[in-house]
């Protein structure tokens, strides 16, 4: 059973163990996604894969979709059981003195946690009713204003949170330079950049130019805020580490940028294809294979740095698989999933709509294979942080 009434001995930086299990999900997703034809759609359905299931003509094929299905519940299961015990804790956090405390720290960047896991749930809620609610797409231009409306509340409570922040620190002067040696301020980039991603969806499939245009304003609203802040953040944040060290504790921040980098990239490419097919804009395949190239070598980059500085610092064997514990350790999730996630993304937008590699060749699953194998790794990682942090109640707790 999980740890309950933690209070003061909770942080909102918990909610990442939520975003895990909905990003691990929505992962698991992208298999089908991209592996099964779904000609007719641009989301592959439950319509497209009962047949599979049910036909007996390739019974390895009906195994593997029964299996990813699988996954797909049990991780979307556990990402609402985490929401509801992050979202039972948080209210009792607040009303603690270290809440309060935390209002007037930098530590108050990390409410923006919620929101950012907000907006995961309306994507895990998303891909459930696509893969096991039969002819769903008959009706999801209905659904779009919904969806629009949801992650515009869930924007809309971040920017009370950023407003909140910002505003105590323009005029109070209370930012602490020597305590912002990590980038883990950035999870308010990673919140605005989710919201922006889910916008883009009915920006990119919804066949009423009112509903696509709507969408793509807000999408490109929140997602014009992450950049700006992206390039504050990393500014910031690299000035205090270059003069002050980073926080071994938050060493896992510097893998932030990967999945900020994977929801501004997939938004793009929603963006492009919403254009493309509503407004008549025409792209050439080649385009994507450019932009989808220099978002996945900046996200090896990034990988390749922040893998060094980890491993000089024992973060791994400390805090993924050691005695000591901290809540943001959950921020390691996030890299191997949005790794994977885009890795599919440039396999698929970057190399085969050009035509450079077919899909189900040997070279297609070659390249596939380090997705996997990340995506693999990230989930013993998921499971062993699960385990150590909120399975075993322990002094480790108020590390958090």
């Amino acid at each position: 059973m999980l740890v309950n009434n933690l209070r003061e001995r909770y942080s909102p930086m918990y909610f990442l163990a939520a975003l895990g299990a909905g990003g691990l999900a929505v992962s698991f997703f992208i298999y089908p996604m991209f592996l099964l034809p779904h000609p007719d759609t641009p989301m592959v359905t439950f319509n497209h894969l009962w047949p599979i299931l049910t036909s007996g003509d390739n019974p390895l094929l009906s195994a593997l979709v029964g299996i990813d299905l699988a996954v797909i519940a049990l991780f979307s299961i556990l990402h609402f059981w985490l929401l509801a015990w992050n979202l039972r804790e948080f209210r009792l956090f607040r009303q603690t003195e270290a809440y309060q405390k935390l209002l007037s720290s930098n530590a108050e960047i990390s409410l923006m946690a919620v929101p950012l896991t907000l907006a995961m749930t309306i994507n895990v809620a998303f891909v459930l009713g696509a893969v096991f609610v039969p002819n769903l797409w008959s009706v999801v231009e209905w659904m779009y204003p919904g969806a629009i409306a949801a992650f515009l509340a869930v924007g809309i409570y971040a920017l009370r949170i950023l407003g909140a922040y910002f505003t105590r620190l323009f005029v109070h002067a209370q930012f602490d330079f020597a305590e912002n040696n990590s980038l883990a301020p950035m999870v308010s980039i990673f919140a605005l950049a989710m919201i922006a991603v889910g916008l883009a969806a009915p920006g990119a499939m919804s066949h009423h130019r009112e509903i696509n245009a709507i969408a793509m304003v807000l999408s490109v609203f929140f997602a014009s805020a992450a950049i700006l802040l992206l390039v504050i953040k990393v500014v910031l944040g690299f000035d205090a580490i270059l003069r002050h060290g980073i926080a071994p504790q938050a060493a896992g921040s510097l893998w932030i940028l990967i999945p900020i980098l994977t929801l501004l990239g997939i938004t793009w490419v929603r963006w492009s294809m919403g254009l493309s097919h509503q407004f008549g804009n025409p792209h050439h395949p080649t385009d994507l294979l450019l932009f989808t190239s220099v978002i996945v070598s900046m996200q090896v980059l990034f990988g390749m740095i922040g893998y060094a500085v980890m491993k000089k610092l024992n973060y791994f064997a400390d805090y993924a698989g050691g005695a000591k514990s901290n809540a943001g350790a959950f921020a390691l999730i996030c890299p191997g999933v949005a790794f994977f996630v885009f890795g599919m993304f440039f396999l698929n937008f970057g190399l085969v709509m050009p035509k450079l590699v077919g899909v189900g060749s040997w070279v297609y699953f070659l390249l596939m294979s380090p997705l996997v194998l990340v995506q693999f790794k990230t989930l013993q990682v998921y499971f062993r942080l699960f385990g150590k942090l909120l399975l075993k109640p322990g002094p480790h707790l108020a590390a958090a």
